[in-house]
């Protein structure tokens, strides 16, 4: 019988990913891991474990929880808050998916001797022709999370599997139901999942000790200073509401500079690229692009974008240039922009670097 690991939240997509798999033969085991507690005890949605217990009991499955909290600190919340001080604005499920799920997951299969580790992500793997691994969007785009798993190696991907590709929210749900699997309706978990109250510049102000980026100016595009904002970290390219300017026209942060401690700000057709950089480049479906032959694609700039046709340009080993049909809007620094080809699998991607 295969042995498999499921990576167990507290919610329901991960429980009816261990009970597909027990109905499918394989001996599962459930792991949950506990990545981080703020200083009143209170878990991330991620790694509470009172109902993933409850789930594992139900389905009558071995369970653990394994303590990764200092692995999380370092991969994790520290380059989200480092990414803020600079100006970026950091995306840090994507280095949570690579750096501590999957590598924590697969260092509990070695233990455990399985086969397998298994997660409850909306999307489908894939072994393409040339032998290379890959993740193919969700049947359902509207729960389609291939973005944030890009970053995955074909070691961890060739050790992976994802049940619910093909199933909507509703049917995972209907599945939960009528297993009888305690979490059937409980609602889905943040974006943020370390962020629990309050937005993400009170949680930056609140984890560290380091001197953050001071007060400074607003400056209009031409350098011309329009106003105080409050401290970069309290800002995002294309935000609009609290920004706190009156100039004749809606105002968008454009881009920051945290060099100078500015923020840029702009109208709304300022906040429209039609070229990107992008670094720390990661394929998944190629090994790679030749220099000098572009590759076509449909990219995304962030997870709820629905995508834009263009090309693919190799600047250097791991850094790439996106030429856009369409100028596509507010491309953050920071953010990652992820390729797809012409069946919706993952070409690979990489972080952005500039807007052009």
């Amino acid at each position: 019988m295969r042995k498999v690991i499921v990576g167990m939240s507290d919610g329901v997509d991960s429980a009816v990913t261990a009970y597909l798999l027990k109905a499918a033969g394989f001996a599962v085991t459930g792991i949950t891991l506990r990545t981080w507690s703020g200083a009143d005890g209170q878990e991330s949605r991620c790694c509470e474990i009172s109902d993933a217990m409850l789930v594992a009991q139900k389905l009558d499955i071995p369970y653990y929880a394994v303590n990764c909290v200092s692995c999380f600190r370092e991969k994790v919340i520290d380059p989200f808050i480092e990414d803020y001080v600079h100006g970026l604005t950091p995306n840090p499920c994507v280095d949570c998916n690579r750096d501590v799920k999957w590598e924590q997951m697969l260092l509990a299969a070695a233990r455990l001797r399985a086969d397998y580790i298994a997660t409850g992500h909306y999307a489908s793997l894939v072994r393409l022709p040339n032998g290379r691994y890959t993740v193919q969007q969700s049947s359902f785009s509207e729960k389609d999370q291939t973005y944030m798993l890009y970053r995955l190696t074909q070691e961890q991907l060739s050790r992976t599997i994802m049940p619910l590709g093909k199933l909507s929210k509703k049917e995972v749900r209907h599945i939960a139901e009528k297993t009888g699997l305690p979490v059937a309706h409980k609602k889905d978990s943040q974006e943020i999942c370390f962020v629990t109250g309050g937005g993400y510049a009170d949680y930056i102000e609140e984890e560290t000790d380091a001197q953050l980026p001071p007060e400074g100016c607003f400056v209009d595009v031409d350098g011309n200073i329009v106003g105080r904002h409050r401290g970069i970290i309290h800002y995002t390219v294309g935000q609009r509401k609290g920004l706190g300017l009156a100039l004749g026209y809606p105002a968008y942060v454009k881009s920051i500079n945290a060099a100078h401690n500015e923020i840029v700000i702009g109208d709304e057709q300022s906040l429209y690229s039609k070229e990107i950089l992008c670094n720390a480049v990661n394929f998944m479906s190629v090994a790679g692009i030749e220099a000098g032959n572009p590759l076509r694609a449909n990219v995304k700039i962030r997870y709820h974008h629905k995508g834009g046709d263009a090309w693919l340009k190799m600047e250097s080993e791991d850094t790439l240039w996106i030429s856009f049909d369409e100028p596509v809007r507010a491309a953050a620094p920071g953010q990652s922009a992820v390729f797809y080809d012409e069946d919706r699998c993952v070409i690979g991607g990489g972080k952005i670097v500039k807007a052009e």
